[in-house]
């Protein structure tokens, strides 16, 4: 038996499926025929826009999964097929700067393009060029595709912080603790607020962090400790 790609595998599975909408409709033409020309066009187009969407989904998904395998690639010699290796850390950056893009430029405005968009974000926050990934977090915080600007507020928030724009940074992480996300709850919100003000106004980020310490999420208390461990003494 040949042995298909995933390439093979998906364009199979979109003719298959287009291949079944046919099937039903010849199946259905005699009550077909009693809708008319017009309602059988608009069930035809409704068909054939799902099955496309779906196919396009597919395509954006397994385009951000192999940008993903290139960013947790392994450097050094592959030690088997399988596993996606580059010869040295400079050869991934670029392949995973190149991945990333490529699925900014294709699938603008998609919840791919938008994570894809963030990602370009962080690692050129983990390289320093703090305005390379100032300009995509703010693209990411501007675009209104929930949960994602929430994350991106507050990255952009750290980054404005550590360029002396604190008031900018607390606008915008004020805005996630008035509309919380699943990806940010608003205690995690109000925690980066208290590291964001901690160094000008202790006082304030002392108020603001100790009603989380006694939190029943786990995660909330462990992280409102470390960050009142963090506040400057006077």
């Amino acid at each position: 038996m040949a042995k298909l790609t995933r390439k093979d595998m998906k364009s199979d599975k979109f003719a298959l499926e287009v291949q079944h909408s046919v099937e039903f409709v010849s199946e259905h033409r005699r009550q077909v025929a009693r809708w008319g020309g017009v309602a059988l066009a608009l069930i035809v187009v409704i068909i054939a826009v799902t099955i496309y969407r779906r196919h396009e989904r597919d395509l954006r998904q397994g385009a951000l999964h192999s940008a993903m395998e290139i960013q947790n690639a392994n450097i050094g010699a592959p030690t088997t097929e399988f596993v996606v290796s580059f010869p040295t850390a400079e050869a991934r950056t670029k392949a995973v700067q190149k991945a990333f893009s490529d699925l900014v430029a294709k699938y603008s405005g998609t919840d791919e393009g938008t994570i894809a968009e963030f990602f370009l974000g962080t690692n050129a926050a983990d390289t320093g060029n703090l305005a390379e990934a100032e300009k995509h977090f703010k693209t990411v915080a501007d675009s209104g595709r929930g949960p994602y600007d929430s994350v991106a507020k507050l990255s952009l928030a750290q980054i404005y912080g550590a360029e002396g724009k604190v008031a900018d940074g607390e606008k915008l992480i004020q805005s996630v603790i008035d509309h919380p996300t699943v990806l940010v709850s608003k205690e995690e919100a109000t925690i980066a607020l208290g590291e964001l003000v901690m160094a000008k106004d202790p006082q304030r980020a002392r108020k603001l962090l100790e009603p989380l310490r006694s939190s029943t999420r786990s995660s909330v208390s462990k992280a409102a400790i470390t960050a009142v461990s963090n506040i400057p003494q006077k």
